[in-house]
């Protein structure tokens, strides 16, 4: 079992940055894939970032390639998304998951996280 907490989300001005971050419980966690989502009201959850176990591997959407950083720290049971250059369409609230395979499709995902609100005003 894995349990998955966010936090680091916030109200920021277009441009600017956060820094998110997703703590879990449970042992297994270095050995699964992390992934970051985001869901805006009215829109169905849609896929940000990926990380393999290792740390070795990601993938991002295309929208905010470039801008955001997934990395993870699996001595502290942690991954984070660095936001760079938001904008105001990256408002949404941002879950953090956990699969043992690599997946990229939410509805593959075992575990989430609450959720935490981001809002880039312009």
């Amino acid at each position: 079992q894995v349990q998955l907490v966010e936090s680091g989300g916030g109200l920021v001005q277009a441009g600017g940055s956060l820094r998110l971050s997703c703590a879990a419980s449970g042992r297994i966690f270095s050995t699964y894939t992390m992934g970051w989502f985001r869901q805006a009201p009215g829109k169905e959850r849609e896929f940000v970032a990926a990380i393999r176990w290792s740390g070795r591997s990601t993938y991002y959407a295309d929208s905010v390639k470039g801008r955001f950083t997934i990395s993870r720290d699996n001595a502290n049971y942690t991954v984070y998304l660095q936001m760079n250059s938001l904008k105001p369409e990256d408002t949404a609230v941002y879950y953090c998951a956990a699969v043992s395979t690599w997946r990229l499709n939410p509805s593959s995902y075992d575990y989430w996280g609450q959720g935490t609100q981001v809002t880039v005003s312009s």
